[in-house]
């Protein structure tokens, strides 16, 4: 056999192992040459800095395209009426609520605090901004300048009050603008997922170079860092069943039977877009939903309400936070649910686009990416309840307004 054909054949078995599957393996192969090489494997750096880089580089342009194009599909501000606004306020509460639990979580559990960064990365923090500059650096006064130095706040109030304008146009003009920043939006999209190509050899060289620099020590913060995030989970997943059956009074056994080709599809997949389909799909023929309400709410949760998304950048932050020292106040922590919430709205569906959003998240308050980063070798791993958790609040979510919105009984 030639050794082309034995190149061929080693390519074949490897491309068809799982991508997932792939990404442990590459970063546990870095993790271990991180241990037993040490500082002789940081020559791999910059190959992880420059995967980094490029993450940063597209996710402001996609969380501007995603929102514009997700607020200005919506039809027109009257047409929204009592149904959008009682839909949007269950995503904001749920949203919310998640965010706080990983607060909460995070904080009672000290993931971060044994991974003990200070002494290294304290070169990269600044202050936390207090809640009256928050204010006012929300309102750009330079909407290019903003891009450039990539001001999330900025670009997702502008990106509201520029969907508002675009719902607010004669339909003629309207729908060739929303149609322009739905196929930007897939742009970014089809980058992002490019870009995410290469992450298991980038994600390896990031394992290589922390566990070269920190040591082991981290794997117990790690560790710990999802078993807290996945905890979370598990009590979003049983506030849902509570509200569900106090709200409707369906039996929970028979709805999660309904929909666990959902929940299948959400893990396998780690993309709340991509998951959509299925969950029309079984709105309409296993629950039995009115057309009018699923079809609206559930394309407005798959941009909207991410519970899973939001525990854990809540999660990251913090978590975050202490690796490095800082503890913040109960005013801070304010700051935190609010700019959480903005950005949960202007963050993707796509298969890890939670960790793009993480980096803008802890950006947002002067924390180091490079620590979101090492969380990033283990993401997919937390990520797969991330997405079960969005997709489940979304269609809990839908069922209540089917119920009180309509005559809607489970058959």
């Amino acid at each position: 056999m030639s050794a082309l054909n034995v190149i061929k054949k080693i390519s074949g078995r490897y491309f068809s192992i799982p991508f997932a599957s792939r990404v442990l393996i590459w970063m546990l192969v870095g993790a271990l040459c991180g241990i037993f090489f040490g500082t002789s494997v940081l020559f791999v750096k910059p190959l992880g800095q420059i995967f980094l880089n490029l993450l940063i580089m597209v996710a402001i342009p996609l969380v501007f395209f995603n929102l514009v194009a997700g607020i200005s599909s919506l039809g027109n501000l009257k047409d929204l009426g009592r149904m959008g606004s009682k839909t949007m306020l269950w995503y904001v509460c749920s949203v919310l609520v998640a965010i706080v639990a990983g607060i909460a979580l995070m904080t009672f559990s000290g993931a971060g605090k044994g991974m003990n960064l200070q002494g290294v990365l304290t070169k990269n923090i600044g202050e936390i901004p207090s809640i009256g500059d928050l204010l006012i650096s929300m309102f750009p006064t330079n909407i290019f300048k903003s891009f450039a130095e990539g001001s999330l706040i900025q670009i997702v109030v502008f990106s509201v009050m520029l969907s508002i304008v675009v719902l607010q146009l004669p339909p003629q003009q309207k729908t060739p603008v929303v149609r322009t920043f739905e196929m930007a939006a897939n742009l970014m999209r089809n980058l992002v997922e490019l870009i995410l190509k290469f992450s298991p050899v980038c994600l390896a060289a990031l394992m290589a170079a922390t566990f070269a620099e920190f040591g082991t020590g981290i794997l117990a913060s790690l560790g710990k860092f999802i078993l807290t995030i996945y905890a979370g989970h598990i009590i979003m997943v049983i506030l849902y069943m509570i509200v569900l059956r106090l709200f409707t009074g369906i039996s929970i056994p028979w709805f999660l039977s309904s929909t666990k080709q959902l929940y299948a599809t959400a893990a396998a997949t780690c993309s709340t877009l991509a998951s959509l389909s299925v969950a029309m799909d079984i709105a309409d023929t296993k629950l039995k939903l009115p057309k009018k309400v699923y079809s609206f709410s559930l394309p407005l949760g798959a941009q909207f309400n991410k519970d899973g998304t939001a525990l854990m950048l809540s999660g990251i932050l913090i978590f975050t936070a202490q690796a490095v020292g800082i503890q913040f106040s109960f005013a801070e922590l304010f700051q935190v649910m609010i700019v959480g919430l903005l950005v949960v709205e202007g963050s993707s569906g796509i298969p890890g686009g939670g960790l793009v959003t993480a980096m803008l998240f802890a950006k947002a308050f002067n924390l180091p990416v490079e620590i979101v980063a090492i969380v990033g070798g283990i993401y997919r791993l937390i990520d797969m309840g991330n997405t079960t958790i969005n997709v489940m609040g979304d269609m809990v979510v839908t069922t209540i307004i089917s119920r009180s919105e309509t005559d809607w009984k489970p058959e």
